[in-house]
């Protein structure tokens, strides 16, 4: 009757992360982004141990997109100063050690990135409590 990609678990995480996303402000859209690319590494991972080739291929293009079309495209380069430089490096680097994860079927190739993905992702939740900070302080100024 229903169809594995229409299952109704299925259902309720998009409508859940399709409401994250559209009440999420920009930082809170950067850590999603980054759990995602973690997601879609984990199942590479375990596709890899499997042996199933074409679902580690596509864990791993959906990491690729995640970092290239989400990550990568949301960075503001001329105010972002060396900052965003050298994640734009970084960003640039993720995609093709994939590639070469992929090619080389390299598990550590996978830990390497979703390693850096991590310690990204551990910096944005830990600057959070200064973005809402941030966020509300122009409200409260205004109100003097």
């Amino acid at each position: 009757m229903f169809s594995p990609e229409h299952s109704g678990a299925d259902a309720y995480t998009r409508v859940g992360v399709e409401t994250g996303v559209m009440g999420a402000s920009p930082h809170r859209l950067i850590v999603m982004s980054d759990q995602g690319a973690r997601r879609a590494i984990a199942q590479a991972r375990t596709h890899l141990q499997t042996g199933s080739v074409p679902a580690r291929g596509e864990a791993i293009g959906k990491t690729i997109q995640i970092v290239e079309s989400g990550l990568q495209q949301s960075l503001k380069l001329e105010a972002g100063g060396e900052i965003a430089e050298r994640l734009n490096a970084l960003y640039s680097y993720m995609p093709r050690r994939l590639l070469e994860a992929n090619i080389k079927q390299s598990e550590a190739m996978l830990a390497k990135v979703d390693g850096l993905l991590a310690t990204l992702e551990e910096a944005w939740i830990g600057i959070a409590p200064e973005i809402a900070r941030m966020a509300t302080q122009p409200a409260a100024e205004s109100m003097r």
